[in-house]
């Protein structure tokens, strides 16, 4: 690789480190959850999470992120059995400036929307909240964090309401050659979940390059976290995750 092209590739990870970065990205994120529920089973999700920018003004862009979960469910129940469909679908939209300094940052609405196909897969409700990011570029050093807090609204009666907080920090490190190390835990706060099952408190990290697949420029990443804290009847203990995020950056 040239040495231009050396440099394109260390740009192109940092923006995709970037969460409202003004470009189309299409992450697929394959999570493997062990421990997961009353039976200590293993949990698998693969979130499909777009990322496509709208340019509104030549100063202001809006940055839709969409998560739909495909998720492997064990069983909840004695006689239950394992699960498969879709998830609860949660799109985001970042009003952000169009040029920014070293602080970057987006503000926007946090929706989620009940497309789970099962009634274990999902919450049965219609939610909404605000949603921010914020996050510096400094050197080989790219980091912020992401928060959205969404309550439900509507859906079905007999089903829980939603009040849930989402805290995902995330530090990355790059070196030459699109190569990066990370570590982006998701943090959850189920408000209406009494003390001791509040929260899911991961800790852990990955490592990842951004390389190309002919002209196409990819995005490959695996890491592990370990749940400090989780809630006692689901949380799971330890996750495996990987990612395989397509990169369109615009020419």
């Amino acid at each position: 690789m040239s040495e231009n092209g050396a440099a394109n590739t260390e740009d192109l990870a940092k923006a995709a480190q970037n969460p409202v970065a003004d470009m189309i990205s299409v992450p697929f994120q394959f999570n493997t959850n062990f421990g997961y529920g009353p039976y200590d089973d293993t949990q698998e999700v693969i979130n499909i999470q777009p990322v496509i920018p709208i340019n509104i003004s030549p100063d202001w862009n809006l940055i839709t992120r969409t998560i739909l979960p495909v998720i492997s469910q064990p069983q909840l129940e004695p006689d239950g059995d394992r699960t498969f469909g879709l998830g609860d679908t949660t799109v985001s939209a970042f009003l952000s400036p169009a040029h920014s300094g070293k602080f970057i940052w987006g503000v926007g609405p946090a929706i989620l929307l009940p497309t789970a196909t099962d009634h274990d897969l999902g919450s049965g409700k219609w939610g909404a909240g605000p949603s921010a990011v914020g996050l510096v570029m400094d050197g080989p050093w790219v980091y912020g964090a992401l928060v959205n807090n969404i309550w439900s609204f509507a859906g079905d009666t007999s089903r829980k309401d939603v009040n849930q907080m989402t805290l995902q920090p995330f530090v990355n490190y790059n070196f030459k050659d699109g190569w990066y190390l990370s570590s982006s835990p998701v943090v959850t706060a189920n408000w209406i979940a009494d003390s001791d099952n509040r929260w899911t408190l991961p800790v852990g990290g990955a490592f990842g390059r951004v390389f190309r697949i002919g002209k196409q420029p990819v995005n490959a990443q695996v890491g592990a976290y370990y749940n400090v804290i989780a809630p006692d009847d689901a949380g799971p203990q330890w996750q495996i995750r990987a990612q395989l995020q397509f990169l369109f950056p615009k020419k």
